[in-house]
């Protein structure tokens, strides 16, 4: 498998609050992989998406890479991983009253040569990609996403509601949090690709697609989304992960 990731502060902010994380495990031949995007001031939107993004992988691979055999529950495995880095964003926010109510998306999980697993808070997303078609595997936790699943308004007018970055769930807001779990089949040629929304509002699902079938190579694909986002102004972070299998 390949993989690779890019982030940038975009045009308009003055800070990254993204993070990301790509880390091989060879003794299970998976790839462990997150994106996190911070909220809540420069400092404490950057502090937030590190320290989820560590503390999840970190626990991801140590248990993967365990010397006893992993015989475990995937879908365990991730949630608690979100539990704990939620209560390290949640602990250290407590304590320090610079850190107060920050908080942090978080997209991510285990890709394997057949399977992902992976889980989502907020609204940083996760696309299966192939050469037919690209499909969204999670599901915004957005209070536009809500809007569109009542049908009070369509995916197109979403796209441009000015309410639109409103999330409704984050890691380290309070002192749990439900994040949701997903198992996407894979097959040889498919790629995952984990995004903060800094992307997703600048360029459309069939643009990554395009993107994804005309360039063979991971770092080609994510280097050329990110041109075009900026080049579109960027008005937020933009990070992008990709796991080509």
């Amino acid at each position: 498998m390949r993989s690779f990731g890019i982030t940038d502060k975009g045009k308009v902010r003055s800070e990254n609050q993204d993070s990301y994380i790509i880390e091989n495990c060879d003794k299970r031949n998976c790839v462990v992989a997150v994106i996190c995007d911070g909220m809540g001031g420069a400092k404490a939107g950057d502090l937030a998406s590190r320290l989820s993004s560590k503390e999840f992988v970190s626990r991801v691979y140590d248990s993967l890479a365990a010397p006893r055999l992993f015989m475990g529950n995937q879908e365990k495995l991730l949630k608690d991983s979100c539990d704990e880095a939620n209560g390290v964003v949640y602990e250290y926010s407590r304590f320090d009253a610079n850190y107060d109510g920050m908080g942090t998306t978080l997209v991510g999980g285990i890709i394997a040569r057949r399977k992902a697993y992976l889980v989502n808070v907020g609204d940083s997303r996760a696309y299966h990609l192939t050469k037919e078609g690209i499909k969204q595997i999670s599901c915004d936790h957005s209070y536009v996403q809500e809007l569109v699943s009542m049908g009070a308004i369509t995916p197109e007018e979403a796209l441009h509601h000015p309410k639109k970055n409103i999330i409704t769930r984050a890691l380290g807001v309070d002192c749990s949090v439900e994040s949701d779990y997903f198992e996407c089949p894979l097959a040889k040629g498919d790629g995952i690709l984990l995004c903060s929304d800094g992307l997703s509002n600048m360029v459309t699902d069939k643009e990554i697609h395009d993107y994804y079938t005309e360039n063979a190579l991971p770092d080609d694909v994510c280097r050329k989304l990110m041109k075009l986002a900026l080049e579109r102004g960027a008005r937020d972070n933009v990070s992008i992960v990709l796991v080509k299998t």
